[in-house]
């Protein structure tokens, strides 16, 4: 928008309309004191600035625009018939205008150079625009790298913390033999095989989330029982942790068309975070919706939850809920792989919680999705 600012009434017409006809959006001040005024709750592109005006004259005019922070961008371009004398037109340009016009004014210079100004303006923009697009690109490289020094050094921890666990069983075995101590030598193994498997479920994350990476992640759906696929699951995870009760809520579908193999991977995600996540408690529900063409599963513990602000993040990659005294082991990348294998099926994943009172992390599938082959 252009403001013009002229104490006489037919200055201030005459420029207006030829303005407009030239499709500009034009605004006016009688005076300088009303264009101050307009500057402060206005945002002009250009500001056409009569210099001999009574009370303030444009160059006090001008300079007083010059220290609002808000009009540090607005071009001014001074019109007077009073003087054309160099000194007079350098206090012009001093005062903060950009250009100068006498009068009586040549209209056709005027309309060029309120688009040449206009131009200017448009590429100062977009200049800005790409300024900050080159800034964030720039902090969000710098986040991505924060983020993947920090997962290298969770890795090589948690990849450590069972190898170093196997070392130390297998020393004592070695020494169990020895004494021939069977009973003992047995419950070393047992220990070494939970840590061994703590250790391919690592693995596993690592590759599936560098096959995700380069787009080798293949599914293999066909159509399957979800209630088979649950008492199966449910089974295991019982005997991993038989403290816990696990309740279904719901009537699964007869079947679903999916990779089996990866939706279990993803209910046995949610199901393992429920129970890492609720240290203290013995109760986890599995809660299940069936729509004419949608399934709802949802995983609830009675946990520690998520604060509101941190549930966007917890599916991004590497991303861990550190928010708590306690220190719970993993990659970070279990969240992220399942929220890709479900979109990759056509679904979705979210999570309901509050803070202090458990989660609810879900997954919805389509019931009647084209049976393509990947």
């Amino acid at each position: 928008m252009i403001l013009i600012v002229d104490d006489t009434p037919e200055n201030l017409i005459s420029l207006k309309k030829v303005l407009e006809k030239h499709n500009f959006e034009v605004d006016t001040a009688s005076s300088g004191e009303e264009a101050l005024k307009k500057v402060l709750r206005n945002e002009y592109v250009l500001i056409i600035l009569d210099v001999q005006m009574p009370g303030m004259d444009g160059f006090e005019v001008a300079e007083a625009i010059s220290g609002y922070s808000k009009a540090k961008e607005t071009a001014i371009i001074f019109l007077s018939a009073a003087n054309t004398e160099l000194k007079f037109i350098t206090k012009g340009y001093s005062s903060g205008g950009l250009d100068y016009i006498t009068k009586p004014v040549d209209m056709d210079i005027l309309l060029l150079k309120v688009k040449t100004f206009y131009r200017i303006y448009e590429q100062n923009r977009k200049l800005i625009e790409i300024q900050k697009a080159l800034l964030d690109e720039i902090a969000f490289r710098k986040r991505a790298e924060r983020k993947k020094d920090e997962f290298i050094s969770i890795a090589s921890h948690e990849l450590k913390t069972p190898l170093t666990s196997v070392k130390g069983y297998v020393q004592l075995l070695a020494r169990s033999v020895d004494k021939g101590d069977i009973p003992t030598v047995k419950k070393h193994l047992a220990k070494a095989q939970v840590q061994l498997e703590k250790l391919n479920e690592l693995i596993a994350d690592l590759l599936d989330i560098s096959k995700l990476e380069s787009g080798k992640l293949k599914f293999n759906k066909k159509s399957f029982s979800l209630d088979t696929l649950l008492e199966g699951v449910l089974e295991v995870i019982h005997h991993a942790n038989p403290e816990f009760t696990i309740t279904i809520n719901g009537i699964p579908p007869k079947e679903i068309y999916a990779d089996e193999m990866r939706i279990e991977q993803v209910i046995v995600n949610f199901l393992t975070n429920a129970i890492k996540y609720s240290p203290g408690t013995k109760e986890i529900q599995i809660n299940i919706d069936t729509s004419e063409n949608e399934l709802y599963l949802g995983v609830r513990d009675f946990g520690i939850g998520i604060a509101p602000e941190l549930q966007k993040s917890v599916f991004e990659k590497f991303y861990r809920v550190e928010e708590t005294a306690i220190h719970f082991q993993g990659l970070g990348i279990g969240l992220y792989i399942s929220a890709e294998i479900i979109q990759r099926h056509g679904g979705e994943v979210g999570v309901k919680s509050k803070l202090g009172e458990g989660s609810e992390f879900y997954f919805t599938l389509p019931l009647n999705p084209v049976h393509e082959v990947e």
